[in-house]
């Protein structure tokens, strides 16, 4: 048996990329493949571009946590009647031994309660690990107070008794209800389908957290390169940054690094600390949120890529997506993706936590010889380690996953 519809749920039906970009990726890509697609989401649901593609969109009018008064946000976070009911009713209405149903993100409006409406098409029900949330109540395994990764076991002693929250232990203590509320909704002991970790490094994590193993089915991201022609990092000087100015993405810090090196930097990006890093480092240029066509011409020149976040990174997308351009790259070792980029040299790792870290892997990029350089970046843009799927493999691969779930419901219920 195939799948036949695939109904594609999602806080949002906007994206400036991560989750929901790729959410929406999936519903074009399944589409160019004729398969029948619905999207639900939490939010107004305002997408033109889905409806010209023929999705019946299935909208639930909320909003997302920041944009809601504090008691309400608190209260809907952790429980929204409204977003179970929805697709409990949509289920009811649409489903088929052919219908698959994709979950990609839930914690910002549709809340763990979707997961009790899915329950009853678990097995043909794809979880998409964008994230920690479905294993750690912070989402990303960092005790954010003590700048560390964290081991520990999620809503075990040590998890309860520590506050890693970047905000308030108030904070922690919300997201601990969140996650106690998820797992009763989501049992790891429930036949569910799939959940799909965007990187082999993420298993740990989530079998930590009690998931088995065998629940896995690891699908990397798709991704694009900026550009189609190899950037010659080896003839520039300057270095780049693209994505969110925010404190745990080491913005900041970078600028501040980049302004001790007497380093060239553009940061391809919008975010809270934009006016901080403008007075640390007049010199830096920010472009601001840039159509993604755009930015092929702010990286091109550029002598690498820097990602330096505090965090553990599951996967970033602008990693391969600079790689595959001709960037070598700069990655913080919080990085899941960072052994593997020294591994397949398209690239340099660094310790964003020891002192001068960050300054010494700008000042070995930019004093590598012009040769080295130039080599890193024949790699990358060759493609040698790709460090992503194609959208055409992405597709493929999601698509081998629904047909096998269908199967595989179709003889549970023989």
């Amino acid at each position: 048996m195939q799948a036949d519809h695939v109904v594609v749920i999602n806080d949002a039906a906007q994206a400036r990329g991560g989750a929901t970009g790729l959410a929406l990726l999936s519903v074009r890509l399944l589409r160019a493949r004729g398969l029948r697609v619905s999207y639900v989401c939490g939010d107004a649901g305002a997408n033109d571009e889905l409806r010209e593609l023929g999705v019946e969109v299935i909208a639930g009018g909320g909003a997302g946590l920041l944009r809601r008064g504090r008691a309400d946000a608190m209260l809907r976070g952790l429980h929204n009647p409204a977003s179970r009911a929805m697709l409990r009713d949509a289920i009811a209405r649409l489903d088929t031994p052919g219908t698959v149903y994709h979950l990609h993100g839930w914690a910002q409006i549709l809340s763990p309660s979707i997961f009790s409406a899915l329950a009853p098409v678990a097995a043909r029900t794809v979880i998409h690990a964008h994230d920690m949330f479905l294993a750690c109540p912070n989402g990303v395994y960092m005790d954010y107070p003590r700048a560390e990764r964290c081991l520990r076991v999620p809503l075990g002693r040590d998890c309860l008794a520590t506050n890693c929250d970047k905000r308030s232990r108030l904070q922690k203590g919300w997201r601990v209800l969140r996650q106690v509320n998820l797992r009763r909704r989501f049992p790891a002991g429930h036949p569910w389908g799939a959940v799909v970790p965007i990187h082999p490094g993420m298993i740990p994590g989530l079998t930590r957290a009690g998931y088995p193993e065998t629940l896995m089915h690891v699908i990397r991201n798709p991704a694009t390169p900026y550009s189609t022609q190899r950037i010659r990092a080896e003839e520039n000087r300057a270095i780049v940054y693209v994505g969110r100015l925010e404190r745990d993405k080491g913005a900041l810090d970078l600028a501040l690094a980049a302004r001790r090196a007497d380093v060239p930097l553009t940061l391809v990006g919008e975010g809270s600390l934009r006016a901080e890093i403008e007075q640390a480092n007049p010199e830096a240029r920010i472009t601001g949120w840039t159509a993604r066509a755009e930015i092929a011409a702010h990286v091109s020149d550029a002598r690498a890529l820097v990602m330096p976040s505090h965090h553990p990174e599951p996967f970033a997308l602008v990693l391969p997506e600079a790689s595959g351009s001709g960037l070598p790259l700069l990655v913080s070792r919080t990085a899941l993706m960072a052994p593997e980029i020294a591994k397949a040299g398209l690239g340099l790792a660094f310790d964003m936590a020891a002192r001068g870290g960050l300054d010494a892997a700008l000042s070995g990029i930019v004093q590598m010889p012009d040769e080295e350089v130039a080599r890193i970046s024949r790699r990358g843009h060759a493609r040698t380690a790709p460090l992503a799927l194609s959208e055409e493999g992405w597709t493929a691969a999601l698509t081998e996953l629904y047909d096998a779930l269908c199967r595989q419901a179709a003889r549970l219920s023989a």
